[in-house]
């Protein structure tokens, strides 16, 4: 299998989202991000749940999930663990992820499974044309919550931090050169490694346009230590205004969950059946 470039992971299938639509940049963000890191196609797979980004599992010419909504994480965890030496990707919107996924995303980060999670976050739920998402600002009418969101939004980087991930960052699709490295960073980081990317919904939440996105985001200052904890969580924690983007944490040094498996230590499991094992007592004892 060839090593992956702009050309060879595209798929003969074009993208159906809306014009202007984050997903775009996104998409090419994180096909440079795999040409650049030199993978081979064959050792990349990504996972998908239900939602406009998650038709991505179309367009990309590389091994690929297309599951349930907000189910993303399992097959990816079950990957990697069948076989260690992948780069496997979990992509999801912030509905799926957030919202039904959410339980999936804890358990993730908790154990430090070395998988990248990249979450596209439009502040809607804009395949079913709209709604309320768990990362919609509060007060916010939308066709399920026409006379304000009642609850307060979800702040997936504090919970993220709280739940012990080992990386935690923040992008914008529209910043192609820091989202590209930054999704770089993620796919080699040495265990759990979360990416929040904001992204404009054309067609769906016009409050959050792109001049919105001009005026709200910025980079993390230089003078961030994305190694100290604390200071990841008062940056993510801080009042409505800006929103930064860039590596909030990095924990370079906590083992991933597969390294602290003996059972892995030699070799992926998938590397360790072998063919002449005689399984005839394990059929007999079971029939």
């Amino acid at each position: 299998m060839p090593k992956i470039t702009k050309q060879n992971i595209k798929s003969p299938i074009k993208p159906t989202w809306c014009a202007g639509c984050g997903n775009f940049g996104i998409l090419r963000a994180l096909y440079a991000a795999l040409e650049e890191l030199e993978l081979n196609r064959a050792d990349v797979v990504t996972s998908y749940g239900v939602g406009c980004c998650d038709n991505g599992a179309d367009f990309s010419a590389n091994y690929a999930i297309h599951g349930l909504h907000g189910r993303s994480v399992p097959p990816t965890i079950g990957v990697k663990l069948a076989n260690h030496e992948l780069k496997v990707i979990s992509v999801s919107g912030d509905g799926g992820q957030y919202g039904e996924g959410l339980n999936h995303l804890m358990f993730a980060a908790r154990g430090n499974h070395n998988i990248t999670m990249l979450v596209h976050n439009n502040n809607r739920y804009s395949l079913t044309t709209g709604q309320a998402s768990p990362t919609t600002p509060k007060g916010t009418k939308t066709k399920t919550t026409p006379e304000g969101l009642i609850e307060e939004p979800f702040n997936p980087l504090h919970t993220a931090l709280s739940a012990h991930a080992s990386f935690v960052a923040r992008g914008y699709a529209n910043d192609f050169k820091q989202l590209k490295e930054i999704i770089k960073s993620a796919i080699t980081h040495r265990g759990f490694a979360l990416v929040d990317i904001l992204q404009a919904c054309v067609t769906f939440n016009k409050d959050y346009d792109f001049k919105w996105y001009k005026d709200h985001v910025e980079h993390l200052s230089e003078d961030h230590d994305s190694s100290d904890w604390n200071q990841a969580i008062e940056v993510a924690t801080k009042p409505a205004g800006k929103l930064f983007t860039g590596v909030y944490y990095q924990d370079e040094d906590r083992p991933a969950y597969h390294e602290s498996l003996d059972v892995l230590n030699e070799k992926p499991l998938v590397k360790q059946w072998q063919a002449e094992r005689d399984i005839s007592p394990v059929i007999k004892h079971y029939a």
